[in-house]
């Protein structure tokens, strides 16, 4: 895999937001998997993207249409902003500093009152400077995240932000349930659903990225999101925690177990390595 920094001068895209689950670690386990051929890439819990900015760096998705979509409007429309206002969101992003008082201002500030590349240079700075990359909203939907100890945190990486907004040209980016991904993905397509894990401890990951969190019901449900799919030709691939209610959902097909660190939890004691399976609907490489 292509390592994070510049090919013939220009920058190579890759997340700009910190979130949880993040696919760094994982990467090379997952294009390793990834099906020789496809048509159209779908993504439908975006998150931070490692997954398509991955694929992109690889070239896997030139000449594809992406779709790019998650529940969370608010980073869904960091993304387009990024994409589409990315001179206006670097000169606001500018004006952000990293101060304890001054972070707790723009957490209390509504996003939705802001123009698209303010609401998106809020987003950024909370998430650089806010505890631990998190993302966690309380019952209301307000963002609650206290603010992180850091020596000297990057807000705007300007560079890296024009590489991505680069990426994004032509990409559809929605928000909405991952159910919608039956609207649109056709035979032959690749789908790559990542959901906030399936907890293996009472403490172990934090599920809040919207009001209603997402829980058994949802996780049952997006097993038959995936079993439509497999069921109507379209390349499906998933990734979750290691459990018992993720290894039956998804039985009827490939299963491989890995290893990876989670640095999402409330005890940071528990915190380090733990097991993760890929999911498939098709066979590629390696041991099944």
């Amino acid at each position: 895999m292509v390592a994070a920094g510049k090919i013939k001068g220009m920058p190579i895209p890759r997340p700009f937001l910190k979130w949880a689950g993040g696919k760094a670690q994982l990467l090379s386990k997952l294009l390793e998997k990834m099906p020789e051929e496809f048509n159209a890439y779908h993504e439908p819990f975006m998150g931070g993207a490692a997954m398509f900015f991955a694929l992109y760096r690889q070239g896997l998705v030139k000449g594809r249409q992406v779709y790019l979509s998650d529940a969370n409007k608010e980073l869904v429309d960091t993304f387009k902003a990024v994409r589409s206002r990315i001179n206006m969101l670097i000169s606001k992003l500018r004006t952000h500093h990293y101060d304890k008082d001054y972070y707790y201002e723009v957490r209390s500030q509504d996003p939705d009152s802001m123009p698209l590349y303010e609401k998106a240079a809020r987003m950024i700075f909370l998430n650089r400077t806010g505890f631990n990359g998190l993302y966690r909203v309380n019952s209301k939907g307000k963002f609650n995240v206290p603010f992180g100890r850091y020596k000297n945190p990057t807000i705007c990486d300007e560079p890296n932000l024009r590489a991505v907004s680069r990426a994004l040209k032509g990409v559809f980016i929605s928000s909405g349930s991952f159910e919608k991904v039956l609207n649109r993905a056709n035979p032959g397509d690749l789908v790559y659903f990542d959901p906030p894990y399936v907890p293996v401890s009472s403490t172990a990951y934090f599920t809040a990225y919207s009001s209603t969190g997402f829980g058994q019901q949802d996780q049952t449900r997006l097993a038959q999101v995936f079993s439509a799919l497999s069921g109507r030709g379209v390349q499906v691939m998933l990734s979750n925690s290691d459990t018992p209610l993720v290894r039956k959902l998804y039985a009827d097909f490939h299963i491989q177990r890995v290893l990876a660190t989670r640095l999402v939890n409330s005890r940071s004691d528990r915190r380090g390595p733990v097991y993760e399976v890929i999911v498939r609907n098709f066979s590629r490489g390696g041991n099944e």
